[in-house]
Formats: structure tokens, C-alpha cells, sequence
């Protein structure tokens, strides 16, 4: 009896790891993801195939894009995308592939203002909420119970007790240990929450790979905020394991609030089948001096590699420099093909990144990467001043690039993210200041893997083994 039991599971597994195997080779998002997982299901299936269940990551199917389903807003935002469009002669930037990436237009008339750190960034969300006149649209990754997250909770609550009209939603991933007394205490105040473990996004067990990493807070349609923060004291420099957290946020206004708006709409229509066009203001008011822009939202569900496709842009783009600041560093093929190459025609390639570990897989594979960009002459700045969080970058004097996007491959294929790209003099030489202060703060790498300690010269690249996953 035993017998036959135990050889209809390894008829079992080894089906479900032929299974997996063509299901990996025919929609990995990578080659190399590709070839990885069928090595792996072939050579230790019964470790293999529960693995796959999890792990395994192709793009998502069927992800409703709700902007499909409402053809007067399509129409709006593809009339103000054609009215606002950048004045002829302003922009000397190739818009394409970012366009192609934000399946959305660079527009003009944005107003933006970079909100450094968790104290000077809650401040101006908490006002905007404060403000606040017709209704308030929150979406972060993490949301702890603590004492950032009461005031955030707090403020939503006073929102509602105004009549404001408010939708919370989170990540069932990020926010796992956010329990139900915090979303009971909204919704017995009338705000529509969004219970990530009953929703129909990225949720059970067989998807915790993708993860929806965006944070926005919309107000109005008029303001609108996106960058690195999440909610929870850490945020604030309250955590004494990481002390000053350093990260970086950046306040909207303009055409480029409606464009985050809709990424909004399209996240909750996914997780609740509910369009909420009709209860929003889709009217952008843009300002005659403000500035061109648009929002890339990247994520599993779309068609092409866009999430690595906005950095290779970027990339490509500059001329004299790219400065890019990133807690992680574990880019795909295209995107360290394309920081060597700048390095090598002579650009001012920096990167920012962490020498503290919040997440010790990525942060040792990061050091097999480093050997490739050092020898190609990208200079790589680690900071020292608490743990550096922010997803930034400048190029040249006039393109700037805020939001939630990292550079490593999870953010490039398996989450959701969002990054406001705004071209622009005066908000490049700001961003210019702010990283030079970091930078300030840093040490400058010199040591190549074969120089660093044992513990990380020799877990370095069996860590680099999983940067598809990481």
C-alpha cells in the first residue's frame, strides 16, 4: 500500500516538474529565469516544484487594464495629452521608449517639489489631506500600526468625518502584519478599503512574488505624491537597528496628478472590479510655466520589459552623466550592459547604494555586480549616514527620475511600481544638491569582490544565482 502511495507522488512530482518546466521555458520573463528553473525542476524536482508554486514568476495574465473600460476618460487624457504636449524645440530627449513604457504622453504644465526624508515628506501628505475637498486615494506597500501609521490613520479618519470621500488600499505582501482592527477602524468611518486578502490582485500564496510596491496619495486630482515611503517609524529614522533613514519623496501638481491618478484607478479596479472614474476629477489643472512630465507605471502585466526598458533609457540618454541612487543593485543583463557602456564613452556614471543590509540576499549579490561597473569606471558611492532607501536619479542637467522603481530585477519584472520622470533645469540642480549631500555621506568603493571579507567574497555569487528572484 505504502509502496503504490509513495510511487504515485514521484509520478506526481515529476509530472508537476515537466509541467512547470514548459510553463517556465514558454513564459519566463527572462531567458536566464527561464533556463534556471528548468535546470532546477529536472535536476531536484521535489524541491523544485513547491518552489516553482511560489517563486515562479511569468507575467500575469488577464490583468484588467480598467483605463480600457472607460472610453470618455481614455478620450480625456488623450486630448489633454495632445493640448499639453511639450512645446516644440523644448525637449532634446528621445520621449519614445518612455512613452512606450508609460503607455502614456510627456505633458507640460507639472508642478514638482522633492520632499527629502520621512519627516518633511509626511508633512506635506498629512497637509494635503488636510486640505482636502472632494476626496483622498491612498496606496502604499507597507502600513505598520505604529505610531506613523495611527497619524496617517488618524488623518484619514478626520478626511472622512468631513465628508471627504476615501480609498485605502495596500499590499497583502508589505503590509502582512497590518491587522484587521486598522482597516476596521476605516471602514466603520466610511472609507473604502481595499482588504488585500480577499482582493483579486497579487494576494494567495501562489503569488507572493508579485508584489504591488507603488505608494501614492492622490487629493483632489490636484495633488499628488509618489516616491520612496512607506508608512511605518522605521520611515521617520525611529528604528535604532538603521537610525536616519534616508529616502526621498516627490509632491505633483498638473496633467502628471491625472496620469498618477489613473494608475490608482487601474490598481483598484484590478483588486476590487469596481471603476471608480465616475467619483473623480479627471481635469488636470496645468500651470503655463510648469514643467514636461509623465508617469511610467511598470509592472508584470505589461507586454515588453518595461520596468528595465525605463533604466535603459535613461541610460541611454545621457550625455555627460547619470547619477542614480538605489538601496538595491541587482540589475538584468540590458541595464549593466547599458551603466558600462555610458561608463566607457566617457559619461559620469554614480551610484548611490546602502552599506547597510535591510535584505541580506540582495545586498551580497550586489557585490558580484560591482567588479563589472568599478572596471568600466561607474562610481559607486556606499552610505554610511543609516540605510539609504531612495529610488532616484538625474541626468544630464535637465531629466529627473523620483518614485519607487530599484534597481534590480524584482522591480523590473516582478512588482508594480511607479516613477515620476520630469525634465527639467532647476528640479535636476536640486536633485544634483541632494545627491552630492549623500554622496557626501558615503564612502567611495574601491575594493573589488576578491578584496571584500569571506563572508562575502564567497557569498556574493551564490547570491547572484538568485537575482531573478531578488
Amino acid at each position: 500500500m505504502w509502496v503504490l502511495i509513495s510511487s504515485a507522488v514521484v509520478v506526481t512530482i515529476y509530472a508537476a516538474a515537466a509541467i512547470s518546466a514548459y510553463q517556465a521555458a514558454a513564459t519566463a520573463r527572462t531567458p536566464q529565469g527561464a533556463v534556471g528553473w528548468v535546470v532546477f525542476l529536472a535536476l531536484a524536482p521535489f524541491l523544485a516544484v513547491p518552489a516553482y508554486l511560489f517563486l515562479g514568476h511569468h507575467r500575469m495574465r488577464g490583468y484588467l487594464v480598467a483605463r480600457h473600460e472607460a472610453q470618455r476618460v481614455v478620450e480625456a487624457i488623450r486630448d489633454f495629452g495632445l493640448r499639453l504636449a511639450p512645446e516644440d524645440g523644448v525637449l532634446s530627449r528621445e520621449i519614445g521608449p518612455l512613452e512606450h513604457c508609460a503607455k502614456l504622453p510627456v505633458v507640460r504644465g507639472n508642478g514638482a517639489r522633492v520632499l527629502i526624508d520621512g519627516p518633511d515628506a509626511f508633512q506635506a501628505i498629512f497637509q494635503a489631506i488636510d486640505a482636502a475637498e472632494h476626496y483622498v486615494l491612498v496606496q502604499f506597500y507597507i502600513v505598520r500600526d505604529d505610531g506613523l501609521g495611527q497619524q496617517l490613520q488618524q488623518h484619514l479618519l478626520a478626511a472622512a468625518a468631513r465628508g471627504v470621500r476615501v480609498l485605502f488600499m495596500t499590499d497583502a505582501v508589505g503590509s502582512l502584519g497590518l491587522k484587521e482592527p486598522y482597516y476596521a477602524a476605516l471602514r466603520d468611518a466610511g472609507v473604502q478599503v481595499v482588504d488585500p486578502r480577499k482582493s483579486r490582485g497579487p494576494r494567495h500564496r501562489f503569488q507572493i512574488n508579485y508584489r504591488n510596491h507603488r505608494k501614492t496619495v492622490i487629493v483632489d486630482g490636484h495633488v499628488g505624491f509618489t516616491g520612496g515611503l512607506n508608512v511605518g517609524d522605521e520611515y521617520l529614522g525611529k528604528d535604532p537597528a538603521f537610525g536616519h533613514w534616508r529616502d526621498t519623496h516627490i509632491r505633483l501638481t498638473g496633467p502628471m496628478v491625472t496620469q498618477l491618478q489613473l494608475i490608482f484607478v487601474e490598481d483598484w479596479h484590478w483588486a476590487t472590479d469596481e471603476t471608480q472614474f465616475e467619483h473623480l476629477h479627471w481635469t488636470p489643472h496645468a500651470d503655463p510655466d510648469g514643467i514636461n512630465g509623465l508617469i511610467v507605471a511598470t509592472g508584470p502585466a505589461d507586454s515588453t520589459e518595461t520596468g528595465s526598458l525605463m533604466f535603459f533609457s535613461a541610460i541611454s540618454e545621457a550625455r555627460r552623466r547619470i547619477w542614480i541612487s538605489s538601496p538595491y543593485f541587482v540589475p538584468d543583463i540590458a541595464v549593466l550592459t547599458a551603466l558600462c557602456h555610458a561608463a566607457r564613452s566617457g559619461v559620469d556614471v554614480r551610484l548611490v547604494v546602502p552599506d547597510m543590509a535591510d535584505h541580506r540576499m540582495p545586498w551580497l549579490a550586489a557585490f558580484s555586480y560591482f567588479d563589472d561597473v568599478l572596471e568600466a569606471g561607474v562610481r559607486v558611492y556606499r552610505y554610511r549616514d543609516g540605510f539609504l532607501h531612495q529610488k532616484a536619479f538625474v541626468v544630464d542637467d535637465d531629466m529627473v527620475g523620483i518614485g519607487t522603481t530599484n534597481l534590480d530585477n524584482r522591480s523590473f519584472r516582478l512588482n508594480f511600481e511607479t516613477m515620476a520622470v520630469l525634465f527639467d533645469t532647476d528640479l535636476a540642480a536640486q536633485v544634483d544638491t541632494m545627491l552630492r549631500a549623500d554622496m557626501g555621506a558615503s564612502v567611495e568603493m574601491t575594493r573589488r569582490l576578491a578584496d571584500q571579507p569571506p563572508q562575502i567574497r564567497y557569498a556574493a555569487p551564490v547570491a547572484r544565482l538568485f537575482s531573478p528572484l531578488l
